[in-house]
């Protein structure tokens, strides 16, 4: 049970570097600086679901379907969260 929870958890810190670096929120909340260049935000887009191709691999298809979950509601969260902060900017 220990695996899915550190593949969410590593997930989950890519997912929010992938955030932070998003050209189009950063220009929608006029924050200096250009964001993560196409090939950045694909290399961390492919080391996100490294953790899943693992629970694959080792022939766990639970831990794969609780890292997929994880991820999805770890996305929507990040997503809700950068949201919060913009709208507390403006």
């Amino acid at each position: 049970m220990l695996a899915p929870i550190l593949a969410i958890a590593f997930s989950t810190a890519i997912i929010l570097i992938l955030g932070r670096g998003d050209p189009k929120r950063r220009r929608t909340a006029r924050l200096p600086g250009e964001g993560q260049s196409v090939r950045t935000r694909r290399l961390l887009a492919a080391l996100a679901c490294v953790p899943g191709f693992y629970c694959i691999l080792t022939g766990d298809p639970a831990a794969f379907f609780i890292w997929l979950g994880g991820c999805g509601v770890a996305g929507w969260f990040v997503a809700l969260g950068f949201g919060q902060a913009r709208q507390d900017v403006a």
